[in-house]
């Protein structure tokens, strides 16, 4: 039985700010790993579960290189890179999909997986997976049930029907309850019958299409448009921009799971957590002996039951309890752990504010060639460090209104200067007068690291001409 996970890594993770920014969000982040990003652990968790074919990911354009970048890391090459031009929940996503591996087989079995949840119990959620495939292969879309230890509110529940015969730990989904208050959700708690909707899923391709064609033809049909008319570029597949954007935005649940008479829940018991903010981190994640997590720089005197992260500079706390503090190189984040839900308040303030990106940039930006990170800013000049990974180039470019000056602080650097091509090594620098092509390329296997200066009138981004770009940035 060969099992196809589709990985869905969209989103922004906005109650994880000020570490989950937009251009940078939480399935980034080394979060519940010191090691490997979350994306990176929904991918590793499989390792040892038989049948598990190369991953399908589905992912926004801005995050394609990311993507890419972390899945080589693992030594991972996925079968496909599905590319979103906007957001449309998951139902039009995991209809993409799909339908592309309807293509070699009707019948293959989907393993849909968000990028950002953390399991805990890996041989309870294989169990939990070789049950559900049981349950697919015969038609049922069959979801995973998390039992509750906890009256959460801010998870959404399934309530379980009777027994599917013939079929170990299954059962029909008796309804869908939304995000409950606290007594509801006590009482659900105290049922038995009752689970936290975990958002994955098990599904025949040929099953869900058929399901998605009864009860919402209009997304099937978008999403088969978007998908007619995808571009291949590199080793993405780009979903036609028109044709996706005009199809609805809807989530499974709503589009296929609430309607059909064919679903399915799977009761597991697996340390699931969806990290959906500061204190859902805190609570599955080590603490000391006076209950804090802690992580970087961080100094502790009298301080409890608090999370506690230093990024870029030592973090001291003395007498507080319950606290959110999370440091990073241009915001620090202080909040109550009953409000960490509430961070995306702050979020929707940054992006009301003239001038600021704090919600969707960090000062270390990255690019499909390496990171740059800004240094200091002014008027007429800015001064960046550029880190670019071994082997990779910029693009053939140039600036209407600003000249530039490098200064190579490690590794050797390749410089297309108008005419010329020199190479740089540490100590060395080269000037970029304004309007003058160039290209900035890392031709050796340690990183390249250069000091950037740019004077100018206009210092934004998007004063960038491109003639040749190997990533297709044309423009």
């Amino acid at each position: 039985m060969k099992i196809h996970p589709v990985i869905l890594c969209g989103g922004s993770g906005t109650r994880l700010w000020p570490l989950s920014r937009s251009a940078y969000p939480k399935q980034f982040l080394r979060l519940t790993s010191d090691d490997r990003s979350m994306l990176q652990e929904t991918v590793a968790r499989l390792d040892g579960l038989d049948g598990v074919e190369a991953p399908i990911v589905i992912c926004n354009e801005e995050h394609r290189f990311l993507v890419a970048e972390q899945l080589r890391d693992l030594g991972v090459k996925p079968r496909l890179l599905l590319l979103e031009p906007v957001g449309r929940n998951t139902a039009p996503a995991v209809a993409a999909a799909a339908l592309a591996l309807a293509k070699d087989d009707p019948d293959a079995l989907l393993l849909v997986l968000s990028s950002d949840h953390a399991i805990r119990d890996i041989a309870s959620f294989h169990r939990a997976i070789r049950l559900a495939a049981d349950a697919a292969t015969t038609g049922l879309l069959t979801t995973f049930g998390i039992v509750p230890d906890a009256p959460e509110t801010g998870y959404g529940y399934i309530h379980r029907g009777a027994g599917v015969p013939r079929l170990e730990s299954t059962f029909a989904i008796g309804r869908f309850v939304e995000k409950p208050d606290r007594p509801t959700a006590e009482r659900m708690v105290a049922s038995g019958d009752h689970y936290w909707n975990s958002g994955m899923f098990m599904l025949k391709a040929s099953a869900f299409l058929t399901e998605l064609r009864a009860h919402r033809p209009d997304v099937l049909a978008g999403v088969e448009q978007a998908l007619a008319l995808a571009k291949t570029d590199l080793d993405f597949c780009r979903l036609d921009p028109v044709a996706f954007t005009a199809t609805p935005s809807i989530s499974i649940d709503y589009a296929v799971m609430e309607k059909t008479t064919h679903g399915a829940v799977i009761p597991a018991q697996m340390g699931w957590s969806d990290v959906g903010s500061w204190d859902a981190l805190w609570e599955i994640q080590a603490k000391t002996a006076d209950g804090n997590v802690v992580h970087g720089d961080v100094l502790t005197a009298g301080t409890h039951d608090s999370y506690i992260r230093g990024e870029t500079r030592m973090v001291a706390a003395v007498g507080v309890k319950d606290l959110v503090i999370v440091e990073t190189a241009d915001a620090v984040l202080v909040a109550h752990r009953d409000a960490s839900q509430d961070v995306k308040l702050i979020v929707d303030q940054l992006k009301a504010g003239k001038g600021r990106t704090q919600h969707a940039l960090h000062r270390r930006v990255y690019r499909p060639w390496g990171s740059y990170e800004s240094i200091d800013n002014g008027g007429r000049h800015q001064v960046k460090l550029l880190t670019v990974t071994p082997g990779q180039k910029l693009s053939l470019q140039l600036h209407h209104h600003r000249a530039e000056h490098w200064i190579v602080v490690e590794g050797t650097a390749k410089v297309v200067r108008g005419e010329e091509e020199i190479l740089l090594t540490e100590n060395q620098s080269t000037y970029i007068p304004l309007g003058v092509k160039h290209r900035l390329e890392n031709p050796g296997i340690v990183p390249l690291k250069l000091i950037e200066v740019q004077s100018g009138s206009y210092l934004g981004e998007d004063d960038i001409v491109r003639f040749e770009d190997v990533y297709n940035r044309v423009g």
